[in-house]
């Protein structure tokens, strides 16, 4: 059972934690903002949005909108925005929650050219939407590939892969070839804090498409190995996020909950998903994707789908790495109500 509390003065159940004796272990507050209004026909309503993503952001700081920012990022920081674009704006990250955060981020201060929308590929990011957000903002857009990736930043594994165009090690030979994987320059050079804006969107083997396995496997080549292997994800997912240039410098994580799809990951499936009309926000991206995980086995549930059990290894690991609150228990969940008109 989550523990879970509303701002609008609903009780708040502890009993879960103080019952089993895990009050001295860390919890994590997520912040759930719902709106019906949020959608129309599977189309996301800006207005609407932008309300949600400010009530969002200054329930989970505890304080106005423009205090709550400044004390997730600066103005003289680079901000990476993270999506997962390559669903399309339909069932991908939606350009709509984006543009929310940047003119909020543009209210503290941040200068639009510091603000970075990424993904892996340039090409599904246009698809996606994205572009059109560099022309109404002067936002920058920027893949992990294109940036390049940084000699002198890896994440090594004994699992060996073989390096496909546009991998850093791909048409090198020799015994260690394929062992590394490198991190984009994009990661390493210019991005100094991280904003991951992703969908609630099912996963065969990672369980979700959530915050780590997105930022993780977006941030590093030679991912085709770990990718085809259950058991490669579960160990390098939570270990390339603990890198400091990646966890470190993470600010706040955002899940697109407007629609969850629960079958088909990036395939966009609309008879497989619910319109949930729900925006989540958490600084640990473990808490968030454990709940997302709950929502898609919830909705599948739900609809007499086949159960399929999900693999939660990944964030039962990344909590052994100190990265986030694996045990729902410890989770809180704040219910805000709808954003007044």
């Amino acid at each position: 059972m989550i523990v879970c509390r509303t701002v609008s003065g609903a009780s708040v159940n502890g009993s879960e934690l103080l019952s089993s004796g895990r009050v001295n272990l860390p919890t994590s507050r997520v912040v759930v903002v719902s709106d019906p209004n949020s959608m129309e026909t599977y189309n996301p309503q800006p207005h609407v949005v932008k309300k949600m993503v400010r009530a969002g952001i200054q329930a989970l700081t505890e304080t106005n909108l423009l205090d709550g920012w400044r004390s997730l990022v600066t103005p003289n920081d680079t901000i990476g925005i993270k999506v997962f674009s390559t669903p399309g704006k339909i069932i991908g990250t939606r350009p709509v929650v984006v543009a929310a955060v940047i003119e909020q981020l543009v209210e503290i201060g941040v200068v639009p050219g510091k603000i970075i929308i990424w993904d892996k590929q340039l090409g599904t990011l246009r698809l996606a939407g994205f572009y059109e957000l560099k022309e109404r903002y002067g936002v920058q857009i920027a893949s992990s590939i294109s940036a390049g990736w940084d000699p002198e930043v890896s994440y090594e594994s004994p699992l060996t892969g073989k390096p496909v165009w546009g991998d850093f090690e791909f048409g090198k030979k020799g015994p260690n070839v394929g062992r590394k994987s490198y991190m984009s320059k994009l990661i390493t050079k210019d991005i100094t804090k991280h904003i991951v804006i992703v969908p609630l969107l099912n996963h065969n083997t990672a369980g979700v498409s959530g915050a780590m396995f997105n930022l993780a496997m977006g941030s590093v080549d030679n991912t085709i190995r770990f990718e085809s292997r259950s058991r490669g994800l579960t160990e390098a997912v939570p270990e390339i996020f603990g890198k400091p240039e990646i966890f470190d410098r993470l600010a706040v994580v955002i899940v697109d909950g407007l629609i969850c799809q629960y079958q088909g990951e990036a395939k966009n499936l609309l008879h497989y998903s619910k319109v949930l009309g729900q925006l989540r926000f958490s600084k640990d991206p473990v808490a968030l994707d454990v709940l997302s995980i709950q929502e898609v086995e919830r909705q599948r549930q739900d609809t007499g789908l086949p159960r399929r059990p999900m693999s939660r290894e990944i964030f039962r690991n990344a909590e052994l790495l100190e990265l986030g609150v694996f045990d729902p228990r410890r989770i809180v969940v704040e219910m805000l109500p709808p954003p007044s008109p």
